[in-house]
């Protein structure tokens, strides 16, 4: 007789107990002073709302990562907004009869969080940044839970912005006494071969009884099961069974298949349980206790000398970013559709990893990353036991650091999308033998919770990490900068392969062009530099060079990058400083106000890609071609004088015209095998041709007239593939909104006019306003303040234009254009219908309304 596989949804039974629910809590009330209170929504970012002052946080430090000795006043390093201080949020849930269990499950309130239920401390966690769960059954009162949430952020805890608030998700979970452990469950694949794929299922059963039964099964991306199985639940309630998936989909950043994970648990039924006296009930059966299913990817992750990095077996180069976790005018406040937009910009970048710097990740981010398919290096620290800023993490790393390496991989280890963990970011004890015994204990520390994927940390200090063993021990080696040194570091590691694990620094602000077009380190901002020229920061505008040619001391420019993954074979990857500006942390202007913002981005504050961008698409994207030209061609005074054109294209050859005046036909100079950026080697910055002339087209010496600029781009065998060109913008007439992830102008130029109105999917909708000329190009040095309408079924959240100087508030309806483009913020609230959101500059009264419709 074959016994029935019971899944907890068909199942049946006259005494059916409640059965699981997870349920977040968005609707709390906050103060901070504990006695007036306003109804927020969490997540939630208390500090956001501004306004920016120098006050917040002014730090007078030292920062040894750049090479600082004397401290020096940085106003802006952790962005310049109320973050500092005491936080309350309170609320009330209430517990449906049935239940026997409730936990809370935070995923990072910033900062030490204290909780309370009902009047009683339940919980605590020191580390902002992780998650962690609260056990809230002893608490429960009259069916309800009073919920408390107190926190406190220091002064000098961070050395960028941290954000304030319960700024990710709260979840309140209900099971019976008898649960599945969630963190205790892992779903991984052992090995793929031609037989096909071999996954494990183990977890625990919290108070769970011997002859319990257990259910476990694996489903398709259709739904359909591939593997299920019946199990007596053994004594100590700890479960694992293997499946054999034949023909398996395996998941990958091209093809992000997900399949099913489900466990269930139940409890046979007695005669009392059935309700019937004996003769007159039914048949005793089981009764269900609790059932989940998980999402995951059948893949592998290995690494060696041989094959490098491996993703199913395939050799590949990662080809990553780091991202801090705010998302710029939405502060530290997690949003699923922002983060689904800053994936969806990088993947159509070609980008395929994230390294998520330097903290533990939310779950929502891992969640988009495993469908929407994106790699990640999910890191843990910025420092150890030696403090970076007085108030930081060091001040809990001997008594927290193992439970926060725990949380961090029991709740991240079941996404596909997380291929290594790491340990920290260019920590102060690499140089000693201290430092090489801790790496090795949480590397241990990590293998013993998942043997599937390999451990990393950032290093900056090559010499004095190699020279401890503190490299040595890491099962990939990763290095932050100083490409220079690669060559060198390499021999000294048994390993065979070493990453990049923080590569570029390139600072640039989109839309500014500077002249003449130099290389540069920009050391004369720098006061530890000895090329410190204090003049130069007095005059500066704040903003950097998008001719991308501007790097940091301790840095170097994208194709030093690029020629170190291209020509050794021993580096695996690289993951680029940063993705996106970010919020503090404004190098090279640390010391100018109001820089309060980041300049590395690839992508500025807004979303809006730089230049930058394309330069990293033209070698990252290969199923697309790219074909991007700068500086734009509107230059009133410059009539006469050299003025650059960059051309960043995926293919070899291109020709520019000047108002069809051939500029020369150039071809990418391959034979380039010099880094640009070696500090040993000065002279390859100021030389005519050098590596950039391998991964850009330069023409150098085109002096500007108003009018057209076009260029021709030519395949490998000399046909022609792509063209663009762009006029001289006449004056602003219009403003153009758009939806689009990344709006572009069409071939010759032109912003199209927006639709009248679009259609969403998303619960919140950035669009992007530019103003433009009567043709609908770009005004480049539009700056036109804004005033921002939003009407309907939605509601207006933020407005961002990507200046790390501007002082607006994101949260008031107001924000100036910053090179012609900005980008609103809009959150559907719930109602049926259309969202009407209007742009009206208050200069010229130039006014655009766009409708969305939200499809619920």
């Amino acid at each position: 007789m074959k016994t029935k596989l019971f899944i907890l949804s068909l199942f049946v039974s006259a005494n059916c107990l409640a059965q699981r629910t997870e349920t977040y809590i968005s609707n709390w009330q906050f103060s901070r002073d504990g006695t007036s209170w306003q109804t927020v929504t969490v997540p939630h970012d208390w500090a956001i709302n501004g306004p920016f002052d120098k006050k917040w946080d002014l730090q007078k430090v030292a920062i040894t990562q750049n090479g600082e000795t004397e401290a020096t006043e940085k106003s802006g390093r952790s962005g310049a907004l109320p973050w500092i201080g005491e936080g309350w949020y309170r609320t009330e849930v209430t517990i449906p009869d049935g239940y026997e269990h409730a936990e809370l499950l935070f995923d990072g309130a910033m900062s030490e969080p204290l909780v309370f239920i009902n009047g009683k401390a339940a919980g605590f966690w020191a580390y902002g940044y992780n998650a962690f769960r609260v056990d809230a059954t002893p608490f429960i009162s009259d069916g309800k839970l009073d919920i408390g949430v107190y926190l406190n952020n220091f002064e000098e805890s961070s050395r960028w912005y941290p954000g304030a608030g319960i700024y990710r998700p709260v979840t309140l979970i209900l099971t019976q006494k008898a649960r599945i452990d969630d963190w205790s469950v892992f779903v991984k694949t052992t090995s793929i071969d031609s037989q096909g794929a071999l996954v494990n299922v183990s977890f625990t059963a919290k108070d769970a009884k011997e002859g319990m039964k257990v259910a476990v099964y694996l489903k398709d991306p259709q739904g359909n099961f591939v593997g299920r199985k019946n199990i007596d639940m053994p004594a100590d309630g700890k479960v694992s069974t293997d499946f054999r998936v034949t023909d398996p989909l395996l998941w990958s950043p091209e093809s992000p298949t997900l399949y099913r994970a489900g466990i269930s648990i139940a409890a046979m039924e007695t005669q009392d349980d059935t309700g019937a006296g004996p003769g007159r009930g039914r048949m005793p059966g089981l009764r269900p206790l609790d059932n989940k299913e998980w999402k995951f990817g059948i893949r592998t992750v290995s690494v060696s000398k041989e094959h490098g990095f491996q993703l199913n077996g395939v050799t590949r180069k990662l080809k990553g970013v780091c991202l801090h976790h705010d998302l710029g005018p939405l502060g530290a406040a997690i949003d699923r559709d922002a983060l689904a937009r800053q994936i969806k910009i990088l993947k159509d970048m070609g980008c395929d990893a994230i390294r998520t710097a330097h903290n533990m990740p939310s779950t929502w981010q891992m969640e988009l990353c495993d469908s929407l398919g994106m790699m990640v290096m999910a890191e843990s620290f910025d420092m150890w036991i030696y403090p970076k800023c007085k108030n930081g993490y060091a001040r809990f790393f001997e008594q927290w650091a193992e439970k926060d390496i725990e949380n961090l991989v029991l709740n991240h280890r079941n996404h596909p999308s997380v291929v290594m963990w790491s340990i920290g970011n260019e920590i102060p004890e690499q140089w000693s033998d201290e430092g090489r015994q801790i790496s090795e204990r949480l590397q241990n520390l990590i293998h013993s919770l998942d043997d599937t994927r390999p451990v990393t940390q950032g290093m900056d200090r090559a010499e004095e990490a190699l020279g401890s063993g503190f490299a040595q021990v890491m099962d990939v080696p990763g290095f932050n900068y100083r490409v220079h040194k690669y060559d060198k570091n390499i021999t000294q590691l048994p390993v065979g392969f070493l990453l990049g694990s923080e590569t570029g620094s390139t600072v640039s602000s989109r839309g500014v062009y500077k002249f003449p077009v130099v290389i540069t380190d920009n050391s004369k901002f720098a006061s530890y530099s000895p090329n410190y020229d204090p003049a130069a920061l007095t005059h500066a505008d704040g903003q950097c060079s998008s001719y991308d040619t501007e790097y940091c001391p301790w840095s170097n420019l994208p194709d030093d990058d690029f020629l170190m993954m291209d020509d050794r074979t021993y580096t695996i990857g690289q993951f680029v400083w940063t993705g996106f500006d970010y919020l503090g942390e404004p190098t090279p202007y640390d010391e100018y106000w109001p820089s309060r913002s980041s300049y590395f981005g690839i992508c500025d504050l807004a979303g809006l890609p730089k230049d930058r961008y394309y330069l990293y698409r033209s070698q990252w994207n290969t199923a697309e071609h790219t074909l991007h030209m700068l500086p734009h061609w509107t230059w009133p005074g410059r009539e006469g004088k050299v003025t650059p054109v960059y051309v960043y294209t995926d293919l070899p050859e291109a020709e520019l015209f000047v108002n069809g005046k051939s500029q020369g036909r150039i071809r990418k100079d391959m034979t380039q095998k010099e880094l640009a950026c070696d500090p040993q080697h000065p002279e390859q910055q100021k030389a005519e041709r050098n590596v950039l002339d391998r991964y850009r087209l330069r023409w150098n010496n085109v002096k500007y007239e108003p009018g057209e600029i076009r260029v021709v781009a030519y395949d490998k065998n000399g046909n022609k593939a792509l063209e663009r060109s762009t006029r001289t913008a006449g004056k602003a007439e219009r403003l153009v909104m758009s939806t689009s992830l990344i709006p572009t102008p069409s071939a010759d130029g032109r912003y199209l006019d927006s639709e009248s109105a679009v259609t969403h999917k998303e619960n919140t909708i950035f669009i992007t306003v530019t103003m433009t000329d009567g043709n609908g190009r770009l005004v480049p040095n539009a700056q036109d303040n804004l005033r921002f309408e939003v009407s309907g079924a939605g509601e207006f959240v933020a407005a961002c234009n990507g200046d790390a100087t501007s002082l607006q508030p994101f949260t008031q309806p107001e924000m100036r254009l910053f090179n012609g483009q900005a980008v609103i913020v809009v959150r559907a609230n719930g109602k049926k219908g259309d969202i009407k959101v209007r742009a009206t500059s208050l200069e010229s009264g130039i006014s655009k309304e766009i409708t969305v419709n939200i499809e619920l």
